[in-house]
């Protein structure tokens, strides 16, 4: 039984009945898991960022830093803490009054970003997931797939053509 405090006091718990099937991966590994997905989730906001400024120079030939605010839902503010990351990650410049560009190490992460996200909605449309779901979905799990995740993904979608 696992035990809880409330108002003070612990009291006994019982274990749900799937808890007794449940098996705890040794530490190193689950914190090695952790750790990755915490790595993955400081990267996924740079690949955001990187993306949309290249969607944007694409479009509409200029990024500017209240455009990227607005279409990420953040403040602007936020998006300009951002922007200095991606500046001293090597990913953008940004000159006054003329917008952000990328790198070429920036336009690279922009176009990897891209083609895992259109290999992920590929695959998820190809199992029966509405398009909007699909495009929603993909956004998240296309910063989390590893490698051999995505390699697996375009198998199955070739062995389908």
């Amino acid at each position: 039984m696992a035990r809880i405090a409330t108002a003070g006091r612990i009291k006994a718990q019982p274990k749900p009945p799937e808890a007794a099937k449940l098996e705890m991966p040794a530490e190193p590994t689950q914190a090695l898991r952790f750790g990755k997905a915490r790595s993955a989730q400081s990267v996924a906001l740079l690949e955001d960022y990187v993306e949309l400024i290249a969607d944007l120079l694409a479009t509409s030939g200029e990024a500017r830093a209240t455009d990227v605010a607005k279409r990420l839902g953040v403040t602007h503010p936020t998006a300009l803490k951002s922007i200095a990351r991606l500046k001293r990650e090597g990913l953008a410049t940004a000159l006054p009054y003329r917008g952000i560009f990328l790198t070429d190490a920036g336009l690279e992460m922009a176009n990897r970003v891209r083609a895992r996200h259109r290999l992920i909605v590929e695959l998820l449309l190809a199992v029966g997931v509405p398009v909007e779901a699909a495009e929603a979905d993909a956004e998240g799990m296309e910063h989390h797939a590893s490698k051999a995740t995505l390699d697996a993904f375009a198998r199955y979608l070739s062995q389908r053509k």
